[in-house]
């Protein structure tokens, strides 16, 4: 029995192989991350364990109950012959990993395989391989992942009811329960470790992968938050050589560039002899980068670097873009090609988009600062470093996970920017421009508070062309979030409703926050108020300039309920023409 043990234990060496070529599928990483998986997802998963369950009635032994002596391989058997095997931990992984359907599909595959093998437990091991898939189905959890102990328990629960299946049904049973002597406990054993095994191996290399994503998701936080002093300079050959300079010490490259579109800028590593400072691009693949505005990778006979003695051979060239437009590249060199790695590609791809959004950062920092209308610094110092820096982490962090959210982010945070500067100059827009502004700041915010926060729209089309004050709507709604909902945990939702109202159009922003007192309803929108989370100002501008132009009939109307919510309504009535 002991030496039975041993042999199978040995033999889960199969298993631990597979386990990590598991962990290369997609579908294998979808059971183990989502909670439900798609039907082509499903029958893939059932002829991978049904064939893994196939291959551990292979590798297991024969055991001739008459002789009492044990073939190493399975081929096929005699009547008087079963198998010790470990064919139960693979229909015990489907079924706790996929569900139901899976651990019964990969069963019934396994178990039709273990009939046609023949020998006397031949129909009692087929039926007790679908009753392991519906056993482990039994303790698949959704919302949970399989522990360990739970894996080893389950392991060995699904082969101790196929030793009693094999006992209840099994013939002649003399035969039955002298192969239950023999192989129940080792087999018990062996196959709850396997499915522990089996379990363990897949997680740890899942885990560190995510270990390696997370420590690269940390470093480039880490580069943002050092770079973004800098580049808020905007991109010159000072704030370059500061940017390299952070960029070498975090990145293992033999070198680190950046240029504008006609010289470089800063070159920090191997090169610096001939890859100069403020002197022409040599390359003719970085100029293609600045054309096509398109990540590459050089290798030694397409740098073509004047220097023949130059170490450096191969980089991989990154554009950096401001409003679509490639404005320069981000350069890391590498001696050959083979230390370029899958996750140093990722990592460059992410870099060049933060450095990239934080170009367009200092580029809106830059206008900001060219506003000279008292009112309008007002409503922009609303825009508070906080909002900016929390939407381009959010960004950063969008980017590899979610490259095209990222984008889309950036293009809402661009279109709030730019219709912010936009009323320096302007001292009416439509009311569409208006909710585009609003949009573009609820979708970042959307997105910041993806878990608790839901925008609902009600909108009259006929009412937008409507002249309303720029910065008129978004501050309310920034004010309902700010100051309503920021304090929930879930379920908040922010309406915006634009509606005709008589001769007048009505707009209203609504909440279901925590409420305002009476006594600070009666100061909101009249005077500043002063308090631990705000001046008031916001809302005490917004109002002055609809009672200024519209009279004071379209004065801020505020209805709140403490703990359910706030509604700020206004009127927009034509205009008298002077």
């Amino acid at each position: 029995m002991f030496e039975l043990l041993i042999t199978m234990v040995e033999r889960l060496g199969i298993i631990v192989t597979i386990a990590f070529v598991l962990t290369r599928f997609s579908f294998f990483r979808d059971m183990i991350h989502q909670e439900r998986l798609d039907t082509q997802q499903q029958y893939k998963a059932i002829i991978f364990f049904g064939f893994f369950g196939i291959i551990g009635t292979y590798s297991g032994m024969a055991l001739d109950t008459g002789t009492q002596q044990f073939d190493r391989w399975v081929a096929e058997l005699t009547s008087d012959e079963a198998i010790a095997n470990s064919r139960v931990v693979g229909v015990v992984l489907a079924g706790l990993l996929g569900g139901y359907k899976v651990g019964i599909g990969a069963g019934i595959i396994a178990g039709i395989h273990r009939f046609t093998l023949g020998g006397f437990t031949a129909l009692a091991c087929g039926l007790a391989a679908m009753l392991a898939g519906i056993i482990a189905g039994f303790f698949h959890k959704k919302d949970r992942h399989v522990k360990l102990p739970a894996a080893f328990f389950i392991g060995a629960l699904a082969e101790s009811v196929q030793m009693l299946i094999i006992l209840l049904m099994a013939k002649p049973f003399d035969k039955a329960l002298t192969l239950v002597e023999i192989i129940g406990l080792p087999m018990i054993l062996a196959n709850g470790l396997g499915s522990a095994l089996f379990l363990l191996i897949i997680k740890n290399v899942i885990n560190e992968e995510e270990k390696a994503g997370a420590a690269q998701a940390q470093r480039a936080l880490r580069i943002a938050d050092q770079t973004l002093a800098y580049l808020r300079k905007g991109m010159n050959a000072e704030s370059a050589n500061a940017v390299c300079h952070i960029l070498h010490k975090e990145i293992q490259s033999s070198a680190v560039a950046i240029t504008n579109t006609t010289e470089i800028l800063a070159h920090l590593g191997l090169g610096d002899d001939h890859h100069k400072a403020n002197s022409t691009i040599q390359t003719q693949i970085t100029r293609d980068v600045i054309q096509n505005g398109e990540l590459v990778i050089a290798k030694d006979d397409t740098i073509h670097c004047r220097n023949k003695d130059c170490p450096l051979g191969a980089a991989v060239i990154a554009p950096l873009k401001q409003r679509g437009e490639t404005i320069g590249t981000l350069k890391f060199y590498f001696s050959s090609e083979k230390e370029i790695t899958n996750l140093s590609i990722e990592l460059i791809t992410g870099l060049s988009l933060l450095l990239s959004n934080q170009l367009e950062i200092a580029q809106a920092e830059k206008a900001y600062q060219l506003a000279q209308e008292a009112e309008i610094k007002a409503l922009q110092a609303q825009i508070s470093p906080h909002f900016l820096f929390n939407t381009l982490n959010t960004i950063i962090s969008l980017t590899r996970i979610d490259p095209d959210k990222a984008r889309s982010l950036l293009v809402s945070l661009s279109h709030f920017l730019r219709k912010n500067l936009t009323a320096t100059t302007v001292t009416m827009t439509t009311l569409e421009q208006e909710l585009k502004h609003t949009k573009a700041y609820l979708a970042i915010e959307e997105t910041r508070f993806f878990h608790k926060l839901t925008v609902e729209y009600d909108i009259d089309e006929e009412t937008l062309l409507e002249k309303i004050p720029p910065l008129t709507l978004q501050p309310i709604v920034e004010n309902a979030i700010k100051h309503g909902i920021m304090d929930k945990e879930e379920n908040c939702i922010i309406s915006v409703s634009i509606k005709k109202y008589y001769e007048a159009v009505k707009v209203t922003v609504t909440d279901n926050g925590n409420g305002i007192t009476e006594e600070r309803i009666k100061e909101l929108g009249v005077k500043e108020v002063q308090s631990q989370t705000g001046s008031g100002l916001a809302l005490y501008n917004v109002n002055r300039r609809l009672t200024m132009m519209f009279g004071k009939q379209s004065a801020l109307k505020i209805h709140s309920k403490i703990n359910e919510g706030t509604s700020i309504h206004f009127l927009l009535s034509k205009m008298e023409e002077t």
